[in-house]
């Protein structure tokens, strides 16, 4: 019997608690894949002891990015919380040259771990179009590179996403290139030259219907 992918997820913190929405895990699962649930990590000795367990890594949405920030984040997006931030920082370290996929926050994350920079609301610091449901956005098109692995998983190069972010990237980080972008040009997605590392501003675990490929993608890359 071939043993599935296991992939780890981290999850949201606040006030003492972890937590995680179920859509990710269910993606996993429906990829084929095995969700595996992380801790919150405050030494690298723990961290590298739990990546050692894992095939890939996916680093999932949640609040305000901090780290390379523009500008202040908006009323409406609160922080990320420090255990949090650390926490996903020794993971990711730890999972250096394994197959990743970040997903919003999680893409800005890995940006910002590459030294790249992001805005704190990009509706007011770029000019960008509404891009989160909670101010009213819808879905929107996005335009994919055609040469890129994003394109040829999806095989086409538009796809309707959902809308749920404030931030936005300004800089790339280094090694890393944008996939695709929507029609006011904000970032959607990107890819390590290397191979190595996704990132979605969308949330494809909410939308499997078109974007299960992604997730399957990601557990064939670990079960390589």
């Amino acid at each position: 019997m071939t043993k599935s992918a296991r992939i780890g997820i981290t999850t949201s913190y606040a006030d003492g608690l972890q937590s995680l929405d179920a859509h990710y895990a269910q993606a996993v699962a429906a990829a084929g894949g095995l969700p595996i649930i992380a801790p919150l990590f405050e030494r690298e000795e723990t961290a590298r002891a739990f990546a050692a367990q894992l095939d890939g890594l996916i680093i999932t949405g949640g609040p305000g990015i901090t780290r390379g920030l523009i500008g202040a984040l908006p009323p409406d997006l609160p922080a990320v919380d420090d255990r949090r931030d650390r926490s996903d920082a020794l993971i990711f370290r730890a999972m250096a040259n394994r197959p990743f996929l970040g997903i919003c926050y999680g893409m800005q994350f890995a940006n910002a771990m590459a030294g790249g920079d992001i805005y704190g609301d990009a509706q007011a610091q770029a000019s960008a179009d509404v891009h989160s449901a909670e101010r009213g956005a819808g879905e929107h098109l996005i335009q994919i590179e055609p040469d890129s692995r994003l394109g040829a998983i999806i095989g086409a190069q538009h796809l309707m996403t959902n809308s749920h972010h404030i931030q936005a990237l300004a800089k790339l980080g280094e090694g890393l290139r944008a996939t695709a972008r929507a029609a006011d040009g904000v970032i959607e997605a990107i890819e390590s030259l290397d191979g190595c590392v996704m990132g979605l501003q969308f949330h494809p675990e909410r939308m499997l219907d078109r974007a299960l490929p992604l997730f399957q993608d990601l557990v064939m890359r670990a079960s390589s």
